[in-house]
């Protein structure tokens, strides 16, 4: 692995010592980890079934590490949304989050999606999690992300976070800051962050994760909880960053929270300040845990009688049953109890939102909160969120095929499966979690699985 020179000449500055095991760190196999998705399966249960071969991780209880021959990436389970793979050191921000059940929590700059989603589990479905990228293709892949772990309670949008600060003043408990960053963590898994890093490119990102931090500040109530993380070591992204904002903030501070083995304090002598609480903020160092370079920094914001409840614009329900006559027939046919919520229509496109989200006007919406289907003329469509988000308990048909049989193969690669039993549409499952639809007709089931996701 060729290093940029600039960044060696640095990070020796700054690790002296360490220097030499922060090296050859860059020697060693990256960690590998997976997060269980607790919407769809709980840790006991899924030790019981898994074949990895998996260690916990220390600071995500739902958290594991997996080895390389595993390929969690290409098993059915993965398709249906029971785990997410995600960079260990990356998991500790939703750790550091610890979004409750009810809460409104933000994550502003949110694709490909896995503290997302880490961030739906800790909610459960209960409460408003708005997930925002700013550019639209990366958005398309959060949303797929969004849908395949089964999320219900998700508004995914795509708009820079200038705009989300004019529509959500003091509106969000929890707001997670992902901020863009010149990637200096990652080297060791992405030779393009190599190869797009340096000095300028630092200072760049410095000056817009302020800004973004400032957007992110005027969205967040009086009490509550931001999270900001990195996957870089420049200090001038990091406890600089902080204690700049804080300087400007002073109805902030940094939150003490507990730490686990292998984290390291933060440097106030790397902030540019006499700030003792940036040692509040933690580093994970490659050499120091078993995972890539992060930054984490849990930041409050002081309770302040004197701000007042800004006038909200709330979503506005579809009123008109008669629109919604096809979804509900297909709805009385198939569910063992109807689904109730705020429903709107975007398009052709029938959507549950999120109780409590604001109006849409203003915003480019990717995802209006849990998709349901599609209004086609005199029927019902389910989509392929709405299958990820159920369970058996929850149909009326539904068949359940082992992970390592030849009918769950057959109905990735999008074949047709015979079977008899009741007319109408089936819940797919695979060792119990839901994957897809099918629908029986003639003793055949017609494969719904999306084609975009079938298996060669």
């Amino acid at each position: 692995m060729s290093l940029p020179k600039d960044f060696l000449d640095k990070m020796q500055e700054l690790l002296q010592d360490e220097y030499d095991l922060f090296i050859k760190s860059y020697e060693q196999e990256k960690s590998l980890g997976l997060r269980l998705n607790l919407l769809k399966t709980d840790k006991d249960h899924f030790i019981k079934i898994n074949h990895m071969h998996l260690t916990p991780i220390p600071w995500v209880l739902e958290g594991f590490f997996y080895q390389q021959a595993d390929r969690p990436g290409k098993h059915p389970y993965h398709e249906a949304g029971v785990y997410y793979i995600q960079e260990p050191s990356a998991m500790s921000v939703g750790t550091f989050v610890g979004a409750l059940p009810g809460e409104r929590v933000l994550d502003l700059c949110a694709a490909p999606g896995g503290k997302s989603t880490h961030l739906a589990s800790q909610l459960q479905n209960d409460g408003l999690l708005v997930t925002n990228e700013i550019y639209p293709q990366r958005a398309k892949i959060l949303s797929q992300n969004i849908e395949r772990m089964g999320v219900k309670n998700a508004v995914v949008l795509n708009e820079s976070p200038q705009t989300l600060a004019k529509h959500f003043p003091s509106f969000f408990d929890r707001i997670v800051v992902d901020a863009p960053c010149s990637g200096e963590g990652m080297f060791r898994k992405d030779e393009v962050a190599q190869e797009e890093w340096s000095l300028d490119n630092v200072l760049n990102c410095a000056s817009r994760q302020a800004d973004i931090l400032e957007e992110a500040a005027t969205m967040l109530r009086p009490g509550g909880r931001m999270v900001y993380s990195t996957c870089t070591f420049a200090p001038e992204e990091n406890e600089q960053a902080i204690a700049s904002f804080i300087e400007r903030h002073p109805e902030f501070k940094i939150e003490s929270v507990d730490s686990y083995e292998g984290f390291s304090e933060g440097r106030v002598e790397w902030s540019g300040y006499e700030m003792e609480e940036i040692k509040r903020t933690y580093r994970l160092w490659p050499h120091r845990v078993h995972g890539e370079g992060h930054y984490v920094a849990v930041l409050k914001k002081m309770e302040d009688p004197e701000v007042r409840e800004p006038k909200r614009q709330f979503v506005k329900p579809l009123k008109d049953k008669k629109k919604l006559a096809p979804y509900l027939e297909f709805a009385k046919e198939t569910f063992i109890n109807v689904p109730s919520g705020d429903y709107v229509l975007f398009g052709d496109q029938l959507y549950i939102v999120p109780s409590g989200m604001l109006s849409f006007d203003g915003l480019k919406v990717v995802r209006a909160g849990w998709h349901l289907g599609t209004m086609k003329k005199n029927r019902f469509e389910p989509s392929h969120a709405l299958a990820l988000s159920l369970n058996q308990a929850d149909v009326k048909h539904s068949i359940s095929l082992a992970a390592d049989s030849e009918e769950i193969a057959t109905y990735l690669r999008g074949g047709t499966l015979p079977f008899e039993g009741e007319k109408g549409w089936y819940l797919i499952c695979v060792d119990g979690y839901s994957l897809g639809w099918a629908k029986l007709a003639n003793h055949m089931l017609k494969n719904h699985y999306p084609k975009g996701l079938r298996w060669n």
